[in-house]
């Protein structure tokens, strides 16, 4: 729902702020007040061309700020949080015109291209009238309103999902036959890069450990060397640290009568000595398990030059090879079986589209039987509407490519004829922007439970109507106004009277300026206004600051 609009130098508008509430706000002023400016300010906010035209003369920029509640639309909530736009439960449009010809866009106070600004705005306000924000244009939004009518949304979703199911596997089978033209030559290459894997037979974790044992038995010399030299510091050698530490414990245990502070250092001597022993016997069995091995070695040099040759062909490290060979015997059954595959495949998605056709064609009924009853729905609402001998059809025609697609096999079109004798035509072919209004409001009116734009905008909906049929306008305006936000501007007291809030647009005449002013009425400014409808006698409602006499 619309709750505020904030205007800067647009037009002839200088500035101006306005809060809306839910229900139905009608507009009215005298013929040239500049009614129609606020709704050319949102349609500009909501993505409509941009116009240096529309910027107030002597200013540099115009800017347009429309706030929404989006209480009330949860899954454009969850759009605009899948877009990392998401501001709470509202939503603010905002739009900036500059002179140089640029305009800028954005949501939420982030910038967007206006694609997106319009792709929101449609789902937030739908305007009638002569303008072309209008989604009832739109082909798929005749298409949603119907299936809405027809209360198939459970059908339509199930379609969807079946086309869904469809393409996947289509795309799938695609994908197959693209790797089909390639595969002799590929399989080819990989039966060639299999033997030589193969023949190689690299095992995993093997590179670690060869060249782990390849350290060793490349230092085993020099190893057994610095392992004897250890062994003879240890304990072999006359002078060895066993020998040393012996010498050390005679010297001094006969003196442990004389001074027992002795005790202590000679049981440390003694776990050295204790250690030494384990340290060198641990070496010997160390030195005898290490053993010189040319023949081991040769062969372990062997070995990791030809993996290591096989890896830079392919372009990847020797210890990736085991995982090379696994996957190009992977790929290599899977285009060995693709043919058995690709049948199967085959016969899938002609299962698949067989049963999507069938919901499609189920659908179709669906569709052509409540197209009757919308169209005789909205004829009708047409005669009350001041519209006698109009006529209002919606056409489901089959569509010349009967391929898949998630709508089903149907063209949908809105067509009208607002006269009689004359053949029906598309709705975006109206000329008249009155009659365009007034058919919008009887689609939405018979269409009512449908719709889903929470905001509907009506423009001159009175225009060449009055009396009884000016009432029933009014009375239907209300009673969508109970349903949805209705914004209507109007030259007509019968619709006026009808709106649960009320705003008069004022122009303003200086010496050098002319300004428009909007202001909400109170019960009794509204009377007179009324009154002044009625009676096409000058407003007496003095302009915003102006005080009453």
């Amino acid at each position: 729902m619309l709750t505020h609009i904030h205007i800067r130098d647009f037009v002839i508008v200088d500035e101006l702020e306005l809060d809306f509430r839910a229900g139905m706000t009608v507009l009215t002023g005298e013929t040239g007040a500049g009614k129609s400016i606020l709704i050319d300010a949102l349609g500009l906010a909501l993505g409509d061309r941009a116009d240096t035209g529309v910027i107030r003369h002597g200013c540099d920029r115009a800017e347009v700020a429309v706030l929404f509640d989006l209480g009330a639309l949860p899954a454009l909530q969850q759009t605009l949080e899948e877009m990392d736009l998401a501001a709470g439960g509202e939503c603010q449009l905002r739009r900036v015109i500059l002179r140089e010809g640029r305009s800028r866009a954005y949501i939420n106070g982030s910038p967007v291209p206006v694609q997106q600004l319009r792709a929101i705005g449609d789902r937030l306000v739908d305007i009638h009238g002569q303008h072309e924000h209008q989604s009832l244009m739109q082909r798929d939004t005749q298409r949603r309103l119907l299936d809405s009518y027809a209360g198939h949304t459970d059908a339509i979703s199930r379609l969807a999902a079946a086309y869904r199911q469809w393409r996947e596997r289509r795309q799938a089978l695609d994908e197959l036959q693209d790797a089909a033209r390639q595969r002799d030559d590929r399989l080819d290459l990989l039966r060639f890069h299999l033997d030589e894997l193969e023949r190689l037979a690299p095992a995993p974790g093997e590179w670690e450990a060869i060249e782990a044992e390849h350290r060793r038995l490349a230092h085993a010399g020099e190893l057994i060397e610095r392992c004897n030299q250890t062994l003879g510091w240890l304990y072999d050698d006359e002078l060895s640290a066993d020998g040393l530490l012996s010498q050390g414990v005679d010297a001094l245990e006969r003196f442990e009568t004389v001074d027992d502070r002795l005790k202590g250092v000679l049981e440390l001597l003694g776990t050295a000595q204790v250690q030494t022993r384990e340290a060198a016997d641990e070496l010997r069995r160390f030195l005898d398990r290490l053993e010189l091995d040319p023949e081991r070695l040769q062969y372990l040099e062997s070995r990791i030059a030809a993996l290591q040759q096989l890896a830079r062909k392919h372009r990847i490290e020797p210890a990736a090879l085991p995982q090379l060979l696994e996957d190009t015997r992977t790929e290599l059954a899977r285009l060995e079986q693709a043919d058995q595959n690709r049948d199967a495949m085959a016969q899938e998605i002609t299962a698949l589209e067989q049963a999507w056709r069938e919901q499609a064609l189920g659908v179709r009924r669906q569709r052509r039987k409540a197209a009757a009853d919308l169209g005789q729905a909205i004829t009708e609402g047409m005669q009350e509407l001041g519209m006698p001998g109009g006529r209002f059809e919606v056409q489901v025609e089959a569509l010349e490519d009967e391929q898949p697609s998630r709508h089903g096999l149907d063209r949908i079109e809105f067509r009208v004829s607002a006269n009689p004798g004359q053949p029906p035509q598309a709705l975006a072919r109206v000329a008249s922007g009155g009659e365009l209004s007034r058919i919008s409001l009887a689609i939405q009116v018979v269409a009512k439970d449908a719709a889903t734009t929470p905001t509907l905008v009506f423009d001159e909906v009175d225009s060449g109507i009055g009396g009884a049929i000016a009432e029933v306008v009014g009375r239907q305006l209300r009673g969508l106004g109970e349903r949805s936000q209705v914004l209507c501007v109007t030259h007509l007291p019968q619709v006026a009277a009808q709106a649960h809030q009320h705003y008069q647009v004022h122009k303003l005449t200086g010496d050098d300026s002319t300004r428009t002013r909007i202001r909400a009425l109170s019960d009794t400014e509204r009377s007179d206004e009324i009154a002044r409808m009625l009676g096409g006698w000058r407003s007496p409602i003095p302009p915003a600051g102006t005080p009453r006499r």
